[in-house]
């Protein structure tokens, strides 16, 4: 269904997948980008004059993280386990990030092929403090596509 001209999307309403798994508890995804490499071409004409032109290169690989509430799952860090043991071909997974509208219908999703787990990372843990734990990840990934 298509939105309403005058609304847009929240950016609260998402789903984060990796290979056809839904992650729970996710509070925040950031780096979502796709892009290509720039090429100048830098030219000078008979008359003498200087000419620079942009042109549309190659896709880019890319990165992006995600943060979710801390839980005893260790699905993640036995994915981070898994690239440090050089095991590339088990560590090579696709991913999706699928941003949803107020009815939790599917407006657009960015899909990621070929990722792996580059780090892990805790929030800081204080004596006596009142917020939810949480674990940071950084997924890269070699293609990138929007649907």
């Amino acid at each position: 269904m298509a939105m309403d001209p005058f609304d847009s999307s929240p950016a609260n309403a998402f789903t984060v997948t990796i290979d056809g798994i839904e992650i729970p508890k996710v509070v925040e995804v950031s780096g979502l980008k796709t892009e290509v490499d720039k090429i100048e071409l830098k030219q000078q004409t008979k008359d003498g004059k200087y000419i620079v032109r942009q042109l549309i290169g190659r896709p880019k690989a890319g990165q992006f993280t995600v943060t979710r509430g801390l839980t005893d799952s260790k699905t993640v860090t036995d994915w981070l386990k898994v690239v440090m043991e050089g095991d590339v071909a088990g560590a090579r997974k696709t991913a999706s990030v699928a941003l949803l509208d107020y009815k939790g219908e599917t407006i657009k999703t960015y899909n990621f092929v070929n990722c792996w787990v580059q780090s892990v990372e805790l929030n800081s843990l204080k004596a006596g403090a009142t917020e939810q734990a949480t674990e940071k990840f950084t997924v890269c990934y070699d293609e990138s596509s929007v649907a």
